[in-house]
């Protein structure tokens, strides 16, 4: 597959010596293409995905999946251009991710980690960093990724001190914190990479149906250690050493009989992890 050029035409973007300087509310659709894409992590070892043509719809939620080391991880590194490009290019609502200054790039995407980061200091502090937020906005924020009780719970409320590692709370309710960052963001592409995998089955419900609400209107994808994570998708890819053998909608991928996916879930239903 060849995707289209639709490189921009905007007359009020310039380059310069940092690179290209994009509009304040870019990206602003979360359109996402991958254009014969490889990536490397070093000129001296082989490309961990090949020749790669993806395009992603602007609100789509892709869920992607496949073993250790199939490439799934390194496809959504690639968005933060935290691995090497060696062929094609990444278009962000089509500007070409390689002509964007790192620092601007990195800030207009939101990330999800499997080990969700919070440093000392406030709730306010860790969620608002820069103080761009009413009180009335990180409580909203709080309300959508399901944590807000936990917090009024407390009388400092968003005063309430985050210790070093946010060793006060647990790995899901962290999980929910940084949801609750990525809402205040508004950013049009989210990435989950592996959040859930840590957690108990009824805490990743309780994230996935969070971020369902949270996100509605933007980009979403989830990199999933466990498949039924993905069942509510829009679409899923599953990689294998480097390259996309599966691809469909949910419904479509569980009908195939001697499909990765849906061996995958079998495997699940088998073990007694879903019920």
């Amino acid at each position: 597959m060849h995707v289209e050029d639709v490189s921009p035409k905007i007359p009020c973007d310039s380059v310069s010596r940092d690179g290209l300087q994009v509009a304040n509310d870019w990206p602003n659709r979360g359109e996402i293409f991958f254009e014969n894409v490889s990536l490397r992590y070093d000129a001296d070892r082989n490309p961990v995905i090949t020749d790669l043509s993806l395009k992603i719809p602007a609100g789509q939620k892709l869920g992607i999946c496949g073993r250790t080391g199939s490439g799934k991880s390194s496809t959504v590194m690639a968005l933060f251009r935290l691995i090497e490009i060696s062929q094609g290019r990444i278009l962000l609502d089509g500007i070409d991710i390689r002509q964007v200054p790192l620092r601007i790039l990195r800030s207009r995407l939101s990330a999800i980690p499997q080990d969700a980061i919070m440093f000392s200091g406030t709730i306010r502090e860790n969620l608002d960093p820069f103080s761009e937020h009413e009180d009335q906005e990180i409580w909203r924020a709080l309300e959508l990724s399901q944590i807000k009780d936990v917090i009024a719970s407390y009388p400092e409320g968003l005063n309430l001190e985050v210790r070093e590692g946010g060793e006060n709370f647990s790995a899901g309710q962290l999980q929910l914190l940084c949801m609750a960052r990525a809402i205040l963001q508004r950013s049009s592409i989210v990435v989950l990479d592996e959040a859930t995998s840590a957690l108990d089955i009824a805490t990743e419900k309780s994230l996935l149906k969070a971020a369902a609400v949270a996100f509605e209107d933007r980009t979403v994808i989830t990199i999933a250690h466990r498949a039924a994570a993905l069942l509510n998708c829009d679409r899923i890819i599953v990689f294998d050493e480097g390259k996309i053998i599966e691809e469909g909608s949910p419904a479509d991928l569980m009908q195939r009989q001697n499909g990765v996916f849906s061996a995958m879930i079998k495997a699940v239903e088998q073990s007694g992890e879903q019920r």
